[in-house]
């Protein structure tokens, strides 16, 4: 038996993707080379942004083509903060790709201003508008912020943020907002240029990441999102492909399973969105009813709908996670980019729990190849894995 609940850490390859990849990688030629071989391959390349900016909400010459989301925010946050500087606002929450790159850019001089999130995880933006209008307001505040991020769907309790109201509040303040849009492309509507709304030139929104891999594309693919207002400086120099922001060789075949891969998942949404709502429904009651002290993280109603995050009093997550795996059953205990560190969760801790219930924490998630037999399986091995875990200590 094998069944498989982590679908937040990456998905199945979609069948859509692969032939696509399986296509375009037959293709021969540069898509910068001028002749005929490089022009077919560019037209392919064309092809994929045009389909990955209908997908995003965008126009296609705002959709820069990276490895994933790491790199995407690396390039966001960074190449931001060279062109605007200033201080970094930055929610507590945040997957550790941002947090990681803040921290690298705090020991280079960017000051960074905190917001605390609330009790579901979510950030406030009263509290984000407050924390991008510090320094404006007193000298003493240091640097006024030059950029902003954050997660429009936190990648381990689910909770969905008001992405309109933080890109509204950031246009305000004249600051250049990044917005991680990994965990929620394909779940919950994202509009880049809706969201955008009222900015003005280099200030509100300015970019997006995105993750292929969490959408059934290969890993290795994704997006950055920026508007055509904005010129962050780049990571990579060489032959000035993409606007100058990401040089080298474009990855033609990555490109169009990409897209395939985002117009499969954009179309399916509102279908699946509904399918696996009512399985985590199912999920959660079934939790509840086996271990009765169970905790659900998160917000009720404003979640992704694969997205079940529990706290087990007394059981630890990573004891937990050895049991299931045994039976079986994959679950997470938190983001997996930070596999085989045995730590609490950040996101548990910033909601206002403390180290010891951040260790006592399991995230399931389903996905497009989930059904019932996988929540009944868990449902199964879940109390003796829970019971074990607390004889344990």
């Amino acid at each position: 038996m094998s069944i498989y609940l982590d679908h937040a850490a990456t998905t199945a390859l979609r069948p859509e993707a692969r032939d696509a990849w399986l296509h375009a990688s037959q293709q021969v030629g540069n898509a910068s080379s001028v002749h005929a071989a490089g022009r077919a391959a560019r037209r392919l390349l064309e092809g994929a942004r045009e389909e990955v900016a209908a997908g995003l909400g965008c126009e296609p010459i705002e959709v820069v083509l990276t490895s994933g989301g790491t790199e995407s925010i690396n390039l966001a946050l960074k190449g931001l903060w060279w062109a605007w500087g200033g201080s970094v606002v930055l929610p507590d929450g945040e997957h550790h790709a941002t947090l990681e790159t803040a921290e690298w850019l705090h020991a280079q001089g960017a000051p960074i201003r905190r917001v605390a999130l609330d009790a579901h995880g979510a950030i406030p933006v009263a509290a984000f508008a407050e924390a991008l209008a510090a320094g404006a307001r007193d000298a003493g505040d240091g640097p006024a912020p030059g950029v902003a991020t954050a997660v429009v769907a936190n990648n381990e309790v689910g909770t969905v943020n008001d992405a309109a109201g933080l890109a509204a509040v950031s246009a305000a303040a004249g600051v250049a907002l990044h917005l991680d849009a990994v965990g929620a492309v394909g779940q919950t509507p994202v509009d880049f240029a809706a969201w955008r709304a009222g900015a003005r030139g280099g200030a509100g929104l300015v970019a997006l990441s995105v993750s292929g891999h969490k959408l059934g594309a290969p890993a290795g693919t994704g997006a950055l999102v920026v508007s055509r207002h904005a010129e962050p400086v780049a990571l990579l120099h060489g032959g000035g492909q993409q606007r100058g922001l990401r040089s080298g060789t474009p990855d033609v075949a990555g490109a169009v399973a990409l897209a395939a891969a985002l117009r499969a998942a954009v179309a399916e949404r509102e279908h699946t969105a509904a399918r696996l709502r009512a399985l985590r429904d199912e999920l959660v009651a079934g939790v509840r009813r086996a271990v009765p002290d169970a905790v659900l993280l998160g917000d009720p109603e404003r979640r992704l709908p694969g997205n079940a995050h529990f706290l087990f009093p007394g059981a630890r997550g990573e004891t937990l996670l050895f049991l299931l795996d045994a039976a079986g059953v994959s679950a997470s205990t938190g983001s997996a980019c930070q596999a085989g560190i045995a730590e609490p969760s950040h996101v548990v801790m910033a909601m206002g729990h403390d180290e010891h219930d951040a260790r006592c924490v399991l995230r399931f998630t389903l996905g497009r190849t989930s059904d019932p037999g996988d929540v009944t399986a868990l449902l199964a091995a879940l109390p003796d894995a829970v019971a074990r875990s607390r004889a344990a200590g």
